[in-house]
């Protein structure tokens, strides 16, 4: 085969450091417009980008010769390098160490979009810890709880 042929859809989660409240809606609209930046600068597609004051979802098309664990590098080093540089900075702005990508189908981008999109909704009945518990438990992604935040 002469060419590479990839659709490579994913959903990737992290949160700011300690869970700390460091997104507020003064500073979302712009951080996802900057993430949205980076994700094309890669030659990437940004299709939701949705979240709440101490996390974010991110669901994109990565080219196939970057890795997930590449493009999360780029997404918050990028960005909380952008927020650190800000003259309104009150604060200084970390992510997680690390980061949950799950894949998702064409045939679900439509429910993960709306799932991204509500999480003003869902996060009235659950934190970020139980959410993100749930989805690698829907996953099934073994974990240890100790390992789970840093």
């Amino acid at each position: 085969m002469a060419g590479t042929f990839t659709k490579l859809l994913y959903h990737v989660v992290f949160s700011t450091k300690d869970r700390e409240t460091l997104i507020g809606a003064d500073l979302r609209p712009e951080l996802y417009k900057y993430i949205g930046g980076i994700i094309r600068g890669e030659r990437g597609t940004l299709l939701e980008i949705g979240g709440m004051a101490d996390h974010i979802h991110v669901v994109a098309r990565f080219r196939a010769d970057v890795s997930v664990a590449e493009m999360a590098r780029l997404i918050k080093c990028n960005s909380s390098k952008w927020a650190n540089e800000r003259p309104d900075r009150r604060f200084r702005f970390e992510w997680q160490s690390g980061y949950g990508a799950f894949t998702v189908s064409e045939s679900q981008l439509e429910s993960v979009r709306h799932y991204v999109q509500g999480q003003e909704d869902h996060h009235q009945k659950r934190t970020f810890k139980e959410e993100f518990v749930a989805m690698l438990t829907k996953h099934g992604i073994a974990y240890e709880e100790r390992h789970l935040w840093d």
